[in-house]
């Protein structure tokens, strides 16, 4: 793709769609189209209105640079910095995990439980993006919700998508180890996580976009359920009686997390399906009769 010759969208599009065949890209035409649109300034319906409009040089180096970054395995949404999720778009970078459509699942099953008119509380443990947290507050005009991470980056993300839409004053983001930051004294209707939960044996063969994530949203220790059991034993201390506790999981993990949530004392321990019939989300129940542990 060469700056001296006329390149108009249709013939850069139609050119970056075969490059990117060859080499395997996922969904080769869209990832042309969303990367040209944002070079452009523009949405992918437009790139059809303007298919004889020529890019300038200045355009196609942009164009070419985001490329060669998008076939060296960099996600399509870092390069663009944008992530929909839950019909809201988020600021992504390389400092958090891009968020995937099943975790607008789990979302959804909160929302089940959160009233619309009255004041609830929840708290979102590993809030990377912020996109749980963000969404639920967007949602739920009388929630406050109370997110937490590790990574000063992932917090500092979040903070920034809560201000963008609209609900930094109900999202507060804490920087620390899962729980840990969280008042003692607080109590919440939802916990909702979604942790780190690969196999720290299985990092090394996944693919290459999802390599570039942050390691430490993915390495969910030897067995991916490291930081799981602790969420699910510590989340019994900030639970209302009758609290839900939500969290995604590993599609093999159903089984282990349905017995540390049996062995924490949740009742009505239960995993669900995504739209793909695969075990990707985990609930239980703060008992009623027994109340916050600890």
């Amino acid at each position: 793709m060469s700056g001296g010759e006329t390149w108009t969208i249709r013939r850069v599009l139609t050119w970056t769609t075969q490059h990117f065949e060859k080499r395997q890209v996922d969904a080769p035409r869209l990832t042309a189209e969303i990367l040209l649109a944002h070079v452009l300034q523009t949405g992918r319906v437009r790139l059809y209105v303007d298919l004889d409009r020529p890019l300038s040089k200045e355009e196609l180096a942009t164009f070419r640079a985001l490329i060669e970054r998008r076939l060296a395995g960099e996600p399509t949404q870092y390069l663009t910095g944008v992530k929909e999720f839950y019909n809201r778009p988020f600021r992504v970078d390389s400092r958090v995990l891009i968020p995937r459509p099943e975790t607008e699942l789990l979302v959804e099953a909160i929302l089940q439980v959160l009233p619309k008119d009255a004041p609830s509380r929840a708290l979102d443990v590993c809030t990377g993006s912020g996109c749980i947290a963000i969404s639920l507050a967007a949602e739920r005009p009388q929630a406050t919700v109370l997110a937490t991470d590790l990574s000063p980056g992932a917090a500092t993300v979040a903070r920034a998508n809560a201000e963008a839409l609209k609900v930094a004053d109900r999202v507060t983001v804490l920087e620390g180890d899962l729980l840990a930051p969280v008042p003692a004294e607080a109590r919440f209707h939802v916990v909702v996580s979604n942790p780190p939960y690969v196999d720290a044996g299985d990092i090394p063969g996944l693919s290459p976009e999802v390599r570039h994530e942050p390691h430490m949203a993915l390495d969910g220790g030897p067995d991916g359920l490291r930081l799981i059991r602790r969420v699910v034993t510590d989340a019994r201390r900030f639970l209302e009686p009758g609290g839900l506790l939500a969290m995604e999981i590993g599609e093999t993990q159903g089984p282990a997390v349905l017995e540390l949530l049996r062995a924490a004392g949740y009742s009505d321990a239960r995993v669900e399906k995504d739209l793909e019939r695969r075990e990707r989300m985990a609930f239980g129940t703060q008992p009623v009769a027994s109340g916050p542990q600890g």
